[in-house]
């Protein structure tokens, strides 16, 4: 894929996922849902900024607008970067093993596969705990909005673990092993946060 996702009308993005290319793939999707879920909770806190019931927590909103558009951002490029981290290891993957390029190249490429989905990973936890602070200064009328805002940051983590997964194969055992635990462990907080967001957005409003 050489267009970045911003670039690409939804349509288009939904025809370059589904093409037999190995990019963009499951990596840049999780990405893109990452941004969609920071979108979404962007909606909420839109509804919520001005709001007189809310006056006390104007301060809190404002910034947090302003952290969703960053995170936004952070995603669709994580997404980018994905999908060019992933072509250049099926790239080289496609050599002799014995080739110069893919000798040389290599060890930072497989390196790079597994970074960017933990930083994902770190994004979407991130995400989460913003979300959790919301749900005290937001507009309740939209806790469903919030609560599925969680749910796709949560998809977005176990998202990007698989993308970990399927590619520390290229690194050595002691690296990957490393990774396997760490991103276990951010999923595992990632799960805690959602289920507190979808907890707190389940209660009637007072």
């Amino acid at each position: 894929m050489d267009a970045p996702l911003t670039s690409l009308p939804f349509g288009q993005l939904l025809d370059s996922i589904a093409a037999k290319t190995p990019t963009p793939g499951g990596g840049a999707v999780a990405g893109a849902v990452g941004a969609l879920s920071a979108a979404l909770a962007g909606m909420v806190v839109s509804y919520s900024v001005g709001k007189k019931s809310l006056a006390a927590f104007q301060d809190k909103l404002v910034a947090a607008s302003a952290s969703l558009v960053k995170a936004r951002t952070l995603m669709l490029r994580l997404a980018d970067e994905d999908a060019a981290a992933y072509g250049l290891v099926n790239e080289l993957s496609r050599l002799a093993e014995t080739d110069e390029r893919r000798t040389r190249e290599w060890p930072a490429a497989s390196m790079a596969a597994v970074q960017v989905p933990m930083a994902v990973i770190a994004a979407s936890t991130d995400l989460l705990r913003h979300f959790e602070e919301l749900t005290t200064i937001s507009n309740r009328h939209l806790r469903s909005d919030l609560a599925i805002a969680a749910v796709l940051a949560e998809a977005t983590a176990r998202a990007g673990r698989w993308n970990v997964v399927v590619n520390v194969g290229g690194l050595d055992a002691a690296a990957g092993a490393r990774f396997l635990v760490e991103s276990g462990s951010m999923v595992a907080a990632a799960a805690a946060l959602c289920a507190k967001v979808e907890k707190a957005c389940a209660e009637p409003a007072p």
